[in-house]
């Protein structure tokens, strides 16, 4: 099974072209969903052979975790009135939470994802990533494992229901929807931009790319929009010449495929998989890093295309590394050989370009190394 994205400014394009991928991806003989904040524009997608269409409804995705939720903290806790589902109002978030959802359980070779405008996309791809890291922090191993013991003298009787036994219930829902988590595969999840050819589109999508970079994944392609533009005048000639300079520079963010555009929107399944002329090109995440022998010490590697040198901090917390690039922050897990070693620096690569990339130093740290282990590691090699 595999994963595609498509997102890019407000008003490129995005829902047609996820659209058209999906249709294109069932005519050629694939199981195939397409998810979406929004109903297609149109409406007889739903009757394409091979394509499922869901449109994610947050309040509805909402009443529906809130009715489970409701019944077994009801059971625990009956002193308290606790509303019904058509009386809750989501909270903000609800909506990448009830799209990444929809997401984990969605069963076909291919799921495409109408992720919408670039902020709510990145906020869909940061999601998982911060709720394991705030369920690691409230619900350590420690505090399982009494959670357990707890859960077990409520059982036998020797111990009450309370609200530590609520808060102990949702952990397995959240955790067993993290274990669905498709994004968290980056061999099978790829992500297209799509955007306009404008200026303005080149710093949006070298930002977002960024950030994907940040979370192991990177965009395959940038679709564009184009212009005929026929003609000499002044507005043409102008329009031409940064259509083309946007070209040219989005070229650096990933392969740029070009789309013509219509004067009027498709009105019909044809018409939309005519916005393709095949499937969208195959694109996979950034490989997992590992850590390298460096003169004699190690050295971790985290690709971070276009990222700026004064827009990124590196902290080491515990057994992470804690990431903040243009406001966007991220905690990288150690693995066992990082975790017994000290942080030296950190540095920034080609800071501005596709190919920037923070390069962290590590040593062994004495006090948890043996000793014969760590003069080895010391030896010239």
């Amino acid at each position: 099974m595999r994963t595609l994205l498509l997102t890019g400014p407000g008003g490129a394009g995005t829902s047609s072209l996820a659209a058209a991928a999906a249709i294109r991806a069932a005519r050629n003989g694939r199981r195939a969903v397409l998810l979406s904040r929004q109903a297609p524009a149109v409406p007889e997608l739903d009757a394409e052979p091979g394509l499922t269409v869901t449109t994610v409804d947050p309040q509805t995705a909402v009443e529906g975790l809130w009715a489970g939720a409701a019944r077994a903290a009801g059971a625990v806790l009956p002193q308290l009135t606790l509303p019904p589902a058509t009386s809750v109002v989501p909270l903000p978030g609800a909506a990448d939470l009830a799209l990444f959802a929809a997401l984990a359980g969605a069963d076909a070779d291919l799921v495409v994802v109408d992720a919408g405008p670039i902020e709510s996309a990145l906020a869909l791809v940061t999601l998982p990533v911060t709720l394991r890291w705030w369920l690691e922090q409230l619900m350590p191993p420690g505090m399982r494992a009494l959670g357990a013991v707890r859960t077990a003298a409520v059982a036998s009787g020797a111990a009450r229901r309370g609200p530590v036994d609520a808060a102990l219930a949702a952990v397995p829902v959240v955790e067993a929807l993290l274990a669905r988590d498709r994004l968290a595969d980056p061999a099978g999840t790829g992500v297209h931009l799509v955007a306009a050819p404008r200026a303005s589109s080149v710093s949006a999508l070298r930002a977002a790319a960024t950030v994907l970079g940040l979370h192991g994944l990177r965009a395959g392609a940038v679709l564009s929009r184009v212009l005929p533009l026929p003609g000499d005048d002044e507005w043409t000639t102008a329009r031409a010449a940064e259509q083309e300079a946007a070209l040219t520079a989005l070229v650096a963010v990933a392969p740029v495929l070009r789309v013509p555009e219509l004067s009027v929107a498709p009105a019909d399944v044809d018409g939309v998989c005519a916005l393709l002329d095949d499937e969208l090109p195959e694109s996979a995440g950034v490989p997992v890093p590992a850590p390298e022998r460096h003169d004699g010490a190690w050295r971790l590697t985290l690709p971070l295309p276009f990222a700026a040198r004064d827009a990124v901090t590196l902290t080491r917390w515990v057994d992470d590394l804690v990431l903040t690039v243009g406001g966007i922050r991220r905690s990288v897990r150690l693995d066992a050989l990082l975790r017994r070693c000290e942080v030296t620096g950190g540095r920034l690569a080609d800071p501005g370009t596709a190919d920037a990339r923070l390069e962290v130093g590590f040593r062994p740290d004495p006090q948890l190394w043996p000793a014969d282990l760590l003069s080895a590691v010391e030896r010239p090699s």
